[in-house]
């Protein structure tokens, strides 16, 4: 095929080189995947008012994000077992962030110890959390991650149990021979062996994953860790003011990608609810469907601090690792320089809810 020249050209270059199924996890949603499609939907329907006239000869798309400069108000989000995309993994996108001036945000399911993926570049990361039913092994995730240098947990909060993906049934989805769960060898590892008319990660998640969390939860986490406590997973304002009364220092607007509750609120719909219910007690950010660059601008506008991307940063790594994970972050460089620019924004700070026409 042709050179891709956008991210959603970069899937089916991705989707040439993947097996069926590790596109289908990493692809599929929840059930009919209806949220899976409206997360891009929504905003795809998202209208600029651009000011003209303006000078924007120099654009600057830096921000800050928990207090800490970042080059671009864009994250990569932790999505699980990037090692099947290529066999550099989280090394490759650690590399790739690092070199961009972004944040890493690291799953717990990665394919690449939490150390490891640390040493692989001097880069800005945080941990992403799942609890286990276990606490003992929570415990020691949150203090691997403070000895490498993780500045913040993001704890995610919207798996009370696994959705059900059926691509993920249809294909028997399970690790392959080599690739293993490494922030948690030896433990529990075998559950994520074949199982027959089933998808292995439902199986482990439901085995092993706490369906009983709850604020709680977060107060015992903010009493074993410095670290800020980011809560990924948030759609209502409600629970945006209770994270923010539990100490959390930021929320992240997100349906799981879709794969989790099917017919869930899409990330867009749900982003002004909550930054009205957070106020300036957290920093929002958002994931979900994001594929260029003024639906970033269009979220800032919305008040959100930043966006997390997932699925286009594993297209980049399977299509060309670290140099295809480099790809997708210039690529959304150039795409929120563009549309800064011709909203008349030169500065990220001026980019505010008077952009946003009101349907």
């Amino acid at each position: 095929m042709a050179a891709p020249v956008n991210l959603t050209e970069l899937e089916a270059l991705a989707r040439e080189r993947l097996p069926q199924m590790v596109y289908d996890y990493y692809a599929g949603g929840a059930n009919d995947e209806i949220t899976l499609d409206e997360n891009r939907r929504a905003w795809e329907a998202v209208r600029l008012r651009p000011r003209v006239l303006v000078d924007v000869s120099h654009v600057d798309c830096s921000t800050t994000v928990l207090g800490r400069t970042t080059a671009l108000p864009v994250m990569t989000a932790p999505c699980g077992f990037n090692g099947l995309a290529h066999a550099d993994g989280e090394r490759a996108v650690a590399r790739a962030t690092a070199a961009a001036g972004v944040v890493q945000v690291v799953s717990t399911v990665s394919t690449t110890s939490l150390e490891d993926v640390a040493a692989a570049a001097p880069g800005r990361r945080w941990f992403q959390l799942y609890c286990y039913r276990d606490r003992e092994v929570t415990r020691s995730l949150v203090q691997r991650a403070e000895q490498a240098g993780y500045e913040a947990l993001c704890v995610t909060v919207d798996v009370p149990y696994l959705g059900r993906r059926e691509r993920e049934v249809r294909t028997g989805f399970h690790l392959p021979p080599g690739v293993t769960l490494k922030n948690l060898e030896p433990y529990a590892v075998a559950e994520m062996a074949a199982a027959e008319r089933d998808s292995a990660l439902r199986k482990y998640v439901n085995a092993l994953w706490d369906p009983s969390l709850n604020w709680d939860a977060i107060d015992w986490l903010r009493s074993i860790t410095k670290l800020p406590l980011v809560l990924k997973g948030v759609l209502a304002g409600a629970d945006a003011r209770l994270a923010a009364e539990h100490g959390a220092a930021a929320v992240i607007v997100s349906n799981h990608g879709g794969r989790q509750l099917d017919g869930s609120v899409a990330s867009a719909r749900a982003l002004p609810e909550v930054v009205e219910a957070a106020g300036d007690r957290l920093e929002v950010l958002v994931d979900g469907g994001i594929r260029r660059g003024s639906h970033v601008v269009a979220a800032l506008a919305m008040g959100a601090r930043a966006v997390l991307i997932g699925r286009p940063y594993l297209w980049g790594l399977a299509a060309d690792g670290e140099a295809g994970v480099t790809r997708v972050l210039d690529e959304l460089k150039n795409e929120i320089t563009l549309a800064m620019a011709l909203c008349g924004r030169a500065k990220v700070r001026e980019i505010d809810g008077s952009l946003i026409v009101r349907q």
